[in-house]
């Protein structure tokens, strides 16, 4: 009789641990990665400070800029091909902002003119 509440329990166990491994994506572990690296988000910038990054949605990116000199618009596909705002994007103007990355398309731009097409950033989970 032993044997089989061990064996019971042995598989409620496996069970379990096969349950939190599907449910795996509750318990990632997001990071923040500031834009640009070390020099940050400017004219200057570089969407090669991302070849060795994996992220993942959830993940934040900190943009640092002078505030008053660049800005981060929120944009879509058409903003961010056509470097353009609308006026539902959100934009953020304080020198230091940071957001997080969700599931599908993120496109990220400095509508201050003169700016885009360099200073602009997409990451794509789809």
């Amino acid at each position: 009789m032993a044997e089989g509440k061990g064996g019971t329990m042995v598989v409620i166990m496996v069970i379990c641990l096969l349950v939190m491994a599907l449910q795996c994506d509750a318990y990632r572990v997001c990071s923040s990665y500031v834009v640009g690296g070390k020099t940050g988000w400017n004219k200057n910038f570089n969407n090669g400070w991302l070849d060795n990054i994996p992220l993942q949605p959830c993940d934040k990116f900190v943009f640092n800029y002078p505030k008053g000199k660049h800005n981060v618009a929120v944009v879509n596909k058409t903003g961010f091909d056509g470097c353009k705002t609308t006026p539902s994007d959100k934009v953020y103007t304080s020198g230091k902002v940071e957001i997080a990355l969700k599931d599908g398309a993120n496109y990220f731009i400095s509508s201050i003119s003169g700016d885009c097409p360099r200073m602009k950033i997409k990451v794509d989970f789809t």
